[in-house]
């Protein structure tokens, strides 16, 4: 039944102001998802009035609550929640909403919208994300809170829908968020059972609500997501539940107010059209005119400012009186959530002799430990590979069930989770250099991860060692060929595969300063140790003359990784044979591609074209530094399962290979 829009209270005008804002924006871009803002706004108009603590001038504020909107296709949602609460988002932005230059994308994206915690859209990723979050305050709060001082203390929430929780990365999160009791971690369930190609029940019959139970979450019900009263209590009990992450499962109706519409998947995914439309806000009552914002709506949303603005004015207070009593402790918090490293955090990395060849897992774990002990809110961990990774935190505690404020994170075989959760990490604040650990090979069931970490300029450090066919016996499988360039395909990472332990201390001193994603890539094999102090300093830089001539060079022989030395035994034997021959280690493509003309010019002089590359993978991209009269050695299949030593022999990854090549681009025969 239509209704009288004078006669309306205020939660329903409130309520309805944000559906009609997504109606119209969706119907302006004629792009968009329109159903759900239509269907979830009580229960987000529930909790951004009654429960959540934000402070729309100050979005940055340390002790706020999080809202994820998971289902990111819904960014109307947020967006009209962002301007009707005083967020720094003009109604201009939500009429240019999907277009060229707005705030308003057509999935939230970080740092681009005030307000927008992580970017969301790919489902499952924004869930993982608030599981990061929510390990983040839990960590945190147990690293700086002290008996009547809590200045870590808030909740996490996400807005999921029955396509988020249909994602492996979503299931692997929530196992891990039930198993450590991240009681501050809530969950609103979207059930409209519906999606984008039709009823869920066409795809999904599973009890979704068990299934949480299962993984040892708090369970809630709400049978009518118009019913603001019951979603409210819901939450409630949700915030009084402390060892145990809640989910709350509304059941809503999808395009709820389309007499057409509602409740199917044709008001999923597009715009309801102009005739629909007026019929959507007859039903509502509501004035024909696009993005109208009713005065007292506004004024009600408009409460959030002097609210936040209390909640943090009352959180300041205690935060000083905290700071007083703790000094050291404040001084270590300004660094954590300044993102600064502390004073000689660099002091203790190791030097290495070259008595003995070293793995540089091995190296990269002494290192990693070099840096952790001066940094207490750097933790991270592995998918259950930590001997092979060798990333503990030497020390330190574990996590586990009811426990989740440790160092060393135990994500078990959760690949995709893990990305995810340490991207939240990340993005909650305070934790420095949150990273991650596996075998290269398993990046593909992270890539989704890197990927939106460096969409969203943020600077967590992925590790993964058993970095090519070096890998040997347990061959094709677990043998990364591709994965190294394809991981350099990414924009706005740095991917860094260093050629020995000194080059490896020097790559991990730099991903700890740099602003975007790092992939840190290490052998498991063991490899001689560069000497001379050009090392470090060259690494630094991401490519630099590791072994020169005298003059101009007649060929240069390019290299990263464990084939550095294949080709520096390579140039060896050419220069005992008269070629004036150089040898370039290439460590972080990225990096080196930062440096100015000049070094770049010095490294790989243009004149000289006679140059071979030589790296246990695809060879597409080598081009770049090869050129076309260039020639790159690499392997062009899958590996196999043999000692590494025979398959580098087989595959043609040998130092007379890379002498052929050599002469070959020279135009000389072996």
């Amino acid at each position: 039944m239509a209704t009288d829009f004078q006669q309306v209270d205020i939660d329903t005008l409130a309520i309805n102001t944000i559906r009609t804002l997504a109606i119209d924006a969706v119907q302006q871009a004629n792009s968009g998802h329109p159903g759900l803002p239509m269907g979830a706004a009580p229960m987000a108009y529930t909790l951004w009035t009654r429960h959540l603590r934000h402070n729309p001038k100050n979005p940055k504020w340390i002790n706020r609550d999080r809202f994820v909107l998971s289902a990111g296709h819904g960014s109307m949602l947020l967006y009209a929640l962002l301007y009707l609460t005083g967020y720094d988002l003009p109604l201009e932005e939500l009429k240019n909403f999907r277009q060229w230059g707005s705030r308003t994308p057509g999935h939230p994206e970080y740092g681009y919208t005030a307000g927008v915690e992580t970017t969301t859209g790919p489902l499952g990723q924004g869930a993982a994300n608030a599981v990061g979050m929510a390990l983040a305050e839990a960590f945190l709060a147990s690293h700086f809170n002290r008996p009547g001082h809590e200045i870590i203390n808030h909740y996490t929430y996400a807005l999921v829908s029955d396509g988020d929780l249909m994602e492996g990365v979503c299931q692997e999160a929530i196992s891990l968020a039930g198993h450590w009791g991240l009681g501050k971690l809530i969950f609103l369930y979207d059930n409209n059972e519906v999606t984008l190609d039709g009823p869920a029940s066409m795809i999904l019959t599973e009890d979704v609500p068990a299934r949480f139970r299962a993984a040892g979450w708090h369970v809630l019900e709400v049978a009518d997501g118009n019913d603001i009263r019951a979603i409210d209590e819901a939450i409630t009990t949700a915030k009084s539940v402390t060892d145990k992450p809640t989910l709350i499962s509304i059941r809503t109706i999808i395009g709820y107010g389309s007499p057409n519409r509602q409740g199917t998947n044709k008001a999923h995914g597009e715009p309801l059209g102009a005739d629909e439309v007026k019929l959507v806000k007859e039903y509502y009552g509501w004035p024909q005119e696009p993005f109208y914002v009713p005065g007292e709506a506004l004024e009600t949303f408009r409460q959030a400012i002097e609210r936040g603005e209390a909640y943090e004015r009352e959180w300041n207070e205690r935060f000083e009186a905290w700071r007083s009593a703790f000094p050291d402790l404040a001084a270590e918090w300004d660094r954590a959530f300044s993102g600064t490293l502390p004073d000689g955090w660099d002091a203790d990395l190791p030097q290495f002799a070259p008595d003995k060849a070293i793995a540089t897992r091995v190296a990269s774990g002494e290192t990693l430990n070099a840096i952790a002990k001066h940094i207490p809110t750097m933790i991270g961990g592995d998918a259950d590979l930590a001997g092979s990774t060798r990333t503990l935190i030497k020390g330190e505690e574990n996590t586990g069930h009811l426990k989740p404020a440790a160092r060393n994170i135990r994500y078990g075989v959760r690949e995709h989770a893990m990305g995810a959760i340490t991207n939240g990490l990340a993005l909650h604040g305070g934790i420095i250099k949150p990273y991650t650990a596996t075998f290269l090979t398993f990046s593909d069931y992270m890539r989704p991860t890197i990927r939106l970490a460096a969409l969203m300029h943020i600077s967590p450090l992925f590790i993964f060692t058993h970095d090519s066919i070096g890998l040997g016996e347990d061959g094709p499988t677990h043998q990364p060929v591709e994965h190294v360039m394809s991981l350099r395909l990414i924009p706005n990472i740095y991917v860094y595969r260093p050629a020995d332990a000194n080059e490896t201390a020097a790559i991990w001193r730099s991903a700890m300063t740099q602003d975007k994603p790092s992939v840190l890539i290490f052998t498991r094999q063991n490899l001689p140790v560069l000497t001379g102090d050009h090392v470090r300093p060259g690494a630094a830089r991401g490519g630099y003359v590791l072994g020169d001539c005298e003059g101009t060079p007649e060929v240069i022989l390019l290299a990263s990784g464990s084939e550095v030395h294949i080709a520096y035994e390579a140039y060896q034997r050419l220069i005992r044979d008269g070629v004036k021959a150089r040898v370039v280690s290439l460590p972080c493509w990225e990096l080196f591609e930062e440096q100015p003309a000049e070094y770049k010019e010095t490294v790989l002089p243009s004149s000289v074209t006679a140059r071979v590359s030589i790296e246990a993978g695809v060879t597409l991209g080598w081009e770049r530094y090869v050129g076309s009269k260039g020639i790159s050695i690499g392997v062009a299949r899958f590996g196999a399962s043999a000692p590494y030593k025979r398959i580098y022999e087989e595959y043609g990854l040998t130092p007379e290979a890379v002498i052929e090549a050599a002469r070959k681009v020279m135009g000389q025969t072996a």
